[in-house]
């Protein structure tokens, strides 16, 4: 039974901040909080909705020189923007553009471990006619950073084509 000021034998409280809601009013209070709480969820939904997804990629040119090159540079160039000796950025992205190359993975993420001890991951979007190489998590030790929605960084991909 709810507290009324109105029913028989019921103590009003003696703190100035408390209210007594009676059933209703109680439910005139929860019916206004479902009725937000809807309206909330539904621009959560078309928010969703409306923004689109980014989808995976896979680069269809990798067989061109001026496209491998391209590939290779983006990952030296993010690899050493993320801390790595140019050294070690350089042989990696040697080795994950040999191993992009040589399979037909499909379009999927790819990781990138370094004997530094950092695991980082990637993926290629196609946008419009160009292709992104967007790093969006990096891994070391027992700390993890994952940013997929601005990306912990990006490179045009010129001279590269690729398809969903």
């Amino acid at each position: 039974m709810w507290p009324d000021e109105d029913a028989p034998g019921s103590m009003p409280s003696t703190d100035p901040s408390a209210v007594n809601v009676g059933p209703s009013q109680f439910t005139r209070q929860l019916s206004g909080m479902t009725s937000i709480s809807r309206a909330i969820r539904w621009t959560g939904l078309w928010v969703v909705l409306l923004s689109g997804c980014t989808t995976v990629a896979q680069i269809t040119t990798l067989s061109d020189e001026p496209c491998r090159r391209t590939v290779r540079g983006q990952l030296e160039s993010i690899l050493v923007e993320e801390g790595e000796q140019p050294e070690i950025a350089n042989r990696l992205a040697i080795n994950t553009t040999v191993v992009l190359a040589t399979g037909s993975l499909g379009p999927r993420p790819f990781g990138v471990s370094s004997p530094s001890g950092a695991d980082y991951s990637f993926f290629v979007q196609r946008k419009g006619e160009s292709c992104l190489l967007r790093l969006y998590g990096r891994q070391k030790g027992f700390m993890r950073y994952t940013n997929n929605l601005t990306f912990i960084s990006t490179r045009a991909l010129e001279g590269c084509a690729c398809a969903e």
